[in-house]
């Protein structure tokens, strides 16, 4: 059911007519369905607002889209199956100015949505709902969710994003139904969730967050939420669209922390404390820490010129440092490292010489081996890297 007034019907077809569209993803929700409506109906109409109750059907066989019609919402059916896909498929049809969104189980408090709305007309473009704020009931949020899953996804996205949410994967939630359409999200599963807010940060959108309550739903079923499934597939997209710390902080830390542990022994063995001694072995650890270290800080640098160069990413201050080496740039470098290597590994192999191929019992002997085969090791990732990376410059002419 739609509300409006009598000079909203007179209005030019195409115009904006509706203040608020309440959207509920829909798949087999029969027992709950009919309650959801009805109290964001209510909502509606209590608050004055010209609004409508959307239910974006993803192919329901328990009859959701005659419950829904007869109790007064718009159905539109989405075909592509999938969280994402439904949700999609409702911000397409809808017609409200601001759209908020909650699942169809009767978990959401569709009675008491002041607070988003009026976020939402202070200007903001995505109002996040908070249930550890608002009030999580018994029984309305499984244990691994709650103290884990739920806390480490969030814990993460505030650290990559600096997003300012607690909640970041409620899913009642507000928005500016044009914001969010410029965004172009396309997730199709429940990793859409973490889609919508990584991306409208990205994109420099305005996000705040509200108390909201969570209640067990009324469903007789499972949830559809596949707790380790889609944890992943959470995990895997606040990674992915965040190369420096999936690889650029590791492989720094990575390359500071084999460097400095090499330079305490490259000189010879070292006591750390009485009895405990760091060697040759403690030297090959770092250096493989080092090659790693490169590697990360490589794909970091693929990764930004990719995805960065396709504007799926704003470009960061560190763009401009790896702007500076070109391939010619890096291959001098990589030239340098690997002159080095080479000239230190000869003068290994000269010394295995002059005693005949014997074994070799110095210290140096060995230290100068492993230092001057990841120099050369180094030397070919980069060089590599530098043309991998210029690859992705070509265009087609």
């Amino acid at each position: 059911m739609t509300i409006m007034t009598d000079s909203m019907a007179d209005r030019p077809v195409g115009t904006e007519r509706l203040d608020l569209t309440i959207l509920m993803p829909c798949l087999n929700e029969a027992e709950t369905l009919d309650a959801c409506i009805h109290k964001a109906l209510g909502f509606i109409d209590r608050a004055g607002l010209r609004g409508e109750v959307l239910v974006a059907d993803n192919g329901s066989t328990d009859g959701s889209q005659a419950i829904a019609h007869s109790a007064g919402a718009r159905v539109v059916e989405v075909t592509q199956q999938g969280y994402g896909a439904a949700v999609l498929g409702g911000i397409a049809a809808a017609e409200g100015r601001y759209i908020i969104m909650g699942d169809a189980d009767d978990s959401y408090d569709f009675e008491n949505l002041e607070g988003f709305f009026e976020k939402l007309d202070q200007g903001y473009d995505l109002v996040m709902g908070n249930r550890f704020r608002g009030g999580i009931q018994p029984s309305a949020m499984p244990f691994l969710h709650r103290y884990l899953g739920n806390p480490v996804l969030s814990f993460l996205g505030r650290l990559f994003y600096g997003i300012p949410i607690g909640d970041f994967h409620c899913g009642l939630r507000g928005f500016s139904r044009d914001a969010i359409r410029r965004l172009e999200l396309q997730a199709p599963g429940m990793e859409f969730a973490s889609e919508m807010i990584v991306k409208a940060s990205l994109d420099g959108l305005t996000i705040t967050e509200v108390p909201t309550t969570l209640a067990p739903d009324g469903r007789s079923r499972p949830p559809h939420l596949k707790s380790w499934t889609d944890g992943w597939r959470h995990l895997r997209f606040l990674l992915l669209h965040s190369p420096r710390w999936l690889f650029y902080y590791p492989g720094l830390t990575m390359i500071g922390g084999g460097a400095l542990l090499a330079a305490l022994v490259v000189g010879g063995n070292l006591e750390i404390a009485p009895g405990v001694e760091i060697g040759i072995h403690t030297l090959i650890t770092a250096c493989f820490a080092v090659v790693i270290g490169v590697q990360l800080v490589a794909f970091s640098v693929l990764a930004r010129r990719r995805i960065g160069g396709r504007g799926i990413l704003p470009r960061h201050r560190y763009d401009d440092m790896f702007a500076l080496f070109n391939l010619e740039r890096i291959l001098k470098v990589a030239l340098v490292l690997f002159v080095a290597g080479i000239i230190g590994f000869g003068s290994a192999v000269g010394y295995w010489v002059s005693i005949g191929f014997g074994a070799i019992h110095l210290e140096w002997v060995q230290i100068v081996v492993v230092t001057s085969l990841t120099a050369v090791t180094v030397a070919l990732q980069l060089a590599l890297t530098g043309f991998f990376a210029s690859v992705f410059e070509l265009e087609k002419r």
